[in-house]
């Protein structure tokens, strides 16, 4: 069962270990009051590893950010700014709360009393927790909803009846927390989930979030529990595909050929290409290998390698990079003419050195030249 690893005692001490930009940040407030809030609250009593910061300030977002002396971004709609500090991205928000003109609706953001009013808009106690950086404030965890105690027990719980009807993307959200930090819901919490109405989401606020679900490490887990909650239709063995599909990418020849959120995306939910045929595919020799998966979505070929196409392992690390020493210039130099001979005589020339029948300059020119003057 989870639990935090950071006591309210050692708040303080915990703060300027992880934010030894804390200080700075208060500087730039100008005196207005300004809470560490959100997933960085959460993340740092679990001991977890740092990352951005969330900020909200009961002053002005982009003055703040501004003072801090970096590269900023400003928007005015719902009030906050970014900026970078170090390798670390700012987010400031401006105390605020939130009303939702129909379900599944944008927000319409109006400014919040006090902190406390903030939180009450967030989506699950976990995240509704602030601890002000003002030295004059003290690390003091501020905590309305409980969510330190759902933390210690390993919760997901909404923070009101209306939360997944004003934002049904948060059901998404709840089933990317609960694969992260291995959480259950909430009984409540799972009741009201079930009536989670997903179609009030444009396409792209939906899309959006079932990609940053597939950025994680537990994504296979994340689009397995949506499978449950009824909130996604998996394609066969979708999560089972999705996590083969990511232990693959951590690695080479795969790492850094193809980008893991899409192809773990696709490997959930699909819609099936054509990488079923590519696995069952069986080249006899390395070009025809190539002229099976060249211009291929290297999505799909990675999907058709976790389906159990393991030549394309061959074409991912080796073959794909192989080039002729040899150009179409040095075929027309030769005496052969422009037009489609030099295309036949160069395609030929590649073929023969993938399949290793020929080596070095004068063999792939030999080749090419025996090639443009076949008819």
């Amino acid at each position: 069962m989870p639990k935090p690893l950071v006591t309210n005692a050692e708040l303080g001490a915990a703060i300027a270990a992880t934010f030894p930009e804390a200080g700075e940040i208060v500087a730039a407030g100008g005196g207005a009051p300004v809470y560490l809030v959100g997933g960085a609250v959460r993340d740092l009593l679990l001991g977890r590893e740092r990352g951005d910061l969330d900020l909200v300030t009961e002053g002005d977002p982009a003055e703040i950010a501004a003072r801090l002396g970096s590269e900023t971004t400003h928007h005015r709609r719902f009030s906050t700014a970014k900026a970078r500090l170090g390798s670390h991205q700012v987010d400031i928000a401006r105390a605020r709360t939130e009303t939702y003109p129909h379900p599944g609706a944008l927000p319409e953001v109006s400014p919040a009393e006090g902190i406390a009013e903030d939180l009450a808009r967030r989506d699950f106690t976990i995240n509704a927790m602030a601890i002000p950086l003002s030295p004059a404030d003290g690390a003091e965890l501020i905590d309305p909803h409980g969510g330190r105690d759902d933390l210690e027990a390993g919760v997901l719980r909404v923070l009101h009846s209306g939360s997944f009807a004003d934002d049904p993307t948060r059901a998404l959200r709840a089933a990317r927390y609960a694969a992260r930090f291995g959480f259950e819901l909430e009984p409540g919490t799972a009741e009201l989930l079930a009536s989670a109405d997903l179609a009030t989401v444009s396409e792209d606020r939906r899309r959006a979030e079932l990609g940053r679900i597939a950025a994680e490490a537990t994504a296979p887990r994340a689009f397995e529990l949506l499978g449950e909650w009824g909130l996604a239709v998996l394609r066969p063995g979708g999560a089972e595909l999705a996590a083969v599909v990511s232990d693959l990418l951590a690695s080479p020849p795969w790492s850094g050929f193809v980008e893991p959120a899409p192809a773990v995306l696709a490997a959930a939910l699909g819609p099936p290409g054509e990488e079923a045929d590519l696995a069952a595919a069986e080249p006899a020799r390395p070009s025809l290998a190539v002229l099976a998966a060249a211009g291929r979505d290297p999505v799909e070929l990675a999907l058709a390698r976790a389906m159990g196409a393991e030549w394309l392992d061959d074409y991912a690390g080796d073959w794909r990079h192989v080039r002729l020493e040899i150009g179409g210039d040095d075929l027309i130099a030769a005496g052969v003419p422009s037009g489609p001979a030099i295309g036949r005589g160069l395609g030929e020339a590649l073929r023969r050195k993938l399949d290793g029948e020929v080596h070095g300059r004068e063999q792939e020119l030999a080749a090419a030249l025996e090639a443009a003057a076949a008819d």
